[in-house]
């Protein structure tokens, strides 16, 4: 959609550009589930460096001699540590997206260390593996997920990753919630499921294209009343798609195909686009599917 949308929006013929920038943005999912585990990890060093600091001071009291390294000795916290090959992935997507970072790492390591949170954690003697993963999920959601200027960085860095945040990081939390001992977190080598899978974006990109005009026609004709200017391009983009996979790919139920798109355009376009969409695919496909010119592969797709 985006890709599309970028496409349509430049007049540009070079489709072929577009589509490798496309499937580029795609595999550098794998560098954001990398950052936030970066942004884990530097709030653990952060950590460590505030223990060493406390032990210099004047007059040190028992406890910054003798400080509590919960934390840094979280089970979870240590396991994706211990990983060498991890911690260096990981290390070169850090240092080349939050080099100039330093000072806000600082601050949401200092929120998160006077918050209760952290308190409540750090005192309890008896922590289960269970507690640790509690702990580590709750700094991600709460200090670094929802953090704004967490977002803001991301935004930064890639047009896309917002977008890609919800879904990274559900994995990653799922990933931390279902580690056992001496079990390594997996790095995304290949985003997607399959080769499958990147014919599918491949395909649906170019020939949503190619059928650019049809779809448009099709849009005029169904949007009466309606100057095709009028209607939002984001509309007009998830509407093409959504023909794309209706008449062209066979595999895909129609059903699937209107949820999805109306689904995406709460999202992306304006308040009504949720109705402008649901009405034209729906006449679409009754008036299509009525003259046969819907075909699926496999029965109840239609």
């Amino acid at each position: 959609m985006q890709s599309l949308y970028a496409f349509f929006s430049s007049k540009s013929s070079e489709k072929k550009v577009f589509e490798k920038n496309m499937l580029q943005n795609i595999s550098e999912i794998s560098q954001l589930h990398l950052l936030l585990l970066g942004f884990l990890v530097r709030l653990v060093k952060y950590n460590e460096i505030f223990l060493d600091e406390s032990k210099k001071k004047h007059i040190p009291s028992a406890s910054d001699l003798h400080p509590n390294r919960s934390f840094i000795t979280n089970k979870i916290v240590q396991q994706i540590r211990s990983d060498k090959k991890l911690m260096n992935k990981v290390a070169n997507v850090s240092n080349e997206y939050l080099s100039e970072y330093n000072d806000i790492f600082l601050e949401i390591f200092t929120d998160l260390y006077k918050s209760s949170t952290y308190s409540i954690y750090i005192n309890n003697e008896s922590k289960t593996i269970k507690e640790d993963k509690q702990f580590i999920t709750t700094v991600l959601n709460d200090y670094i997920l929802n953090n704004e200027t967490i977002q803001y960085i991301i935004d930064e860095k890639s047009i896309y990753w917002i977008d890609d945040l919800p879904f990274v990081s559900s994995i990653l939390i799922t990933q931390i919630n279902s580690l056992r001992k001496a079990q390594k977190i997996k790095c995304f080598n290949n985003v997607f499921k399959n080769n499958e899978d990147k014919i599918f974006a491949s395909n649906l990109f170019k020939t949503t294209i190619k059928h650019d005009q049809y779809f448009e026609n099709i849009i005029i004709e169904k949007a009466k009343n309606w100057e095709l200017d009028r209607i939002a391009l984001m509309d007009q983009i998830l509407l093409k798609m959504a023909f794309c996979e209706i008449f062209y790919m066979q595999e895909l139920p129609v059903k699937v195909s209107m949820n999805e798109y109306i689904e995406i355009s709460k999202y992306y376009s304006t308040p009504k686009s949720k109705v402008f969409i649901n009405g034209i695919l729906d006449s679409v496909v009754k008036e299509f599917s009525k003259e046969g010119k819907i075909k699926k592969i496999g029965r109840g797709l239609i």
